[in-house]
């Protein structure tokens, strides 16, 4: 009976002097996962990844462990409760003044995590408050010292800036701040509407850019084109001409080869028996038939004195090729081919009027 007494006496002493819990220290911020304050019941079951502070006569005396433990009743009691998860703070919307005077609200969540429940109870009165209190005032000295537009582009410095600054105030609480993001950024409405504007600005300018870019690389293919075909054409034309020389070239050379020895040929048939012969009648015929193409080609016609005498058109050929063959007879004098003596008879003359006529 005095045992049973005992222990609902100090049921009630704890029960008077509990504490709220710390869920409730904070009314705006969500409260932490974890118990409220337990009753000693002399055996106590710790859930896991709790630390519970037990005071011994108004004194620290230890912090219980999950799982089985003992204490003496009327003089043990569970002064806090601490949860060792991580916690998941929202910072409120808070006014910030950028390096350009632009004013921001802005918000974030805080990630952090008791590391010493010792120091997370007796080191500050309410460590949520704290830490919540600590990053705004971080974030405004923070965004003060960068202008609006490193705000957007430099978010990810900006929150390891704040967590750098809440951990340095945060060790002496057995607080560990493990990141903050920050959620919203709001921006005045004019504001807006300028940046807006700038954006706007922007992408003409690099459309702009891009066109002019474009029209110069378009020019520069076509001047590089027509360039190549030129020079495409003059080295065509040079290789064109060469060829057509180099044609010419063979050509007069197999001409001036053909001829000589044609020259050669006739050189060697003259040298044989009856050649001078045989070359006095091909200049006789030759020397005919140049007057039939005289009457079939032209209106004017060249006649001898005496077209009617044949003899004397055949001794006049045979003359002339006698002169041209002299020199050589006089440079081979070895070589004496019989040649055909016809006897020369005066040409006549013709009258004024067929001289005339024949002009």
């Amino acid at each position: 009976m005095l045992g049973r007494a005992a222990r609902g006496t100090g049921r009630l002493l704890l029960q008077s002097s509990r504490r709220p819990g710390p869920g409730a220290w904070l009314a705006p911020a969500p409260k932490r996962c974890s118990s409220s304050l337990p009753t000693n019941t002399m055996v106590l079951f710790v859930p896991q990844q709790e630390a519970w502070v037990v005071e011994r006569m108004g004194r620290f005396h230890r912090i219980l462990v999950p799982g089985l433990n003992f204490l003496i009743p009327l003089l043990d009691r569970i002064r806090y409760v601490q949860s060792l998860k991580e916690i998941v703070i929202n910072v409120p919307e808070q006014s910030a003044v950028t390096l350009d005077n632009v004013t921001l609200q802005i918000d974030g969540v805080l990630y952090l995590r008791i590391m010493d429940p010792y120091k997370a109870s007796y080191g500050v009165e309410d460590p949520e408050y704290a830490v919540t209190q600590l990053a705004q005032t971080t974030m405004r000295s923070e965004l003060g010292k960068i202008s609006l537009d490193k705000v957007f582009r430099e978010r990810e410095s900006l929150n390891a800036c704040i967590v750098d600054a809440i951990n340095q105030a945060s060790d002496f609480w057995g607080i560990r701040c493990l990141r903050y993001e920050i959620k919203d950024i709001h921006v005045p409405p004019r504001v807006k509407e300028s940046m807006q504007m700038q954006v706007e600005a922007e992408r003409r300018k690099r459309a702009t850019v891009l066109e002019s870019e474009g029209t110069r690389e378009s020019d520069i293919n076509v001047a590089e084109g027509r360039k190549q075909a030129q020079i495409l054409a003059s080295e065509a034309e040079k290789a064109e001409q060469i060829n057509r020389a180099a044609g010419e070239a063979n050509a007069m050379l197999a001409k001036a080869k053909a001829k000589a020895e044609a020259i050669r040929l006739l050189a060697d048939a003259l040298a044989q028996q009856n050649g001078n012969a045989a070359a006095s009648l091909a200049v006789a015929e030759q020397y005919v038939s140049a007057f039939s193409k005289l009457a079939k080609d032209s209106n004017t016609i060249l006649l001898p004195s005496n077209t009617g005498d044949v003899t004397s058109m055949v001794t006049q050929a045979l003359g002339i090729y006698g002169a041209l063959t002299k020199p050589q007879a006089a440079k081979s004098p070895e070589v004496t081919p019989p040649a055909l003596e016809v006897p020369k008879r005066p040409p006549t003359e013709l009258p004024e009027a067929d001289q005339v006529n024949s002009s």
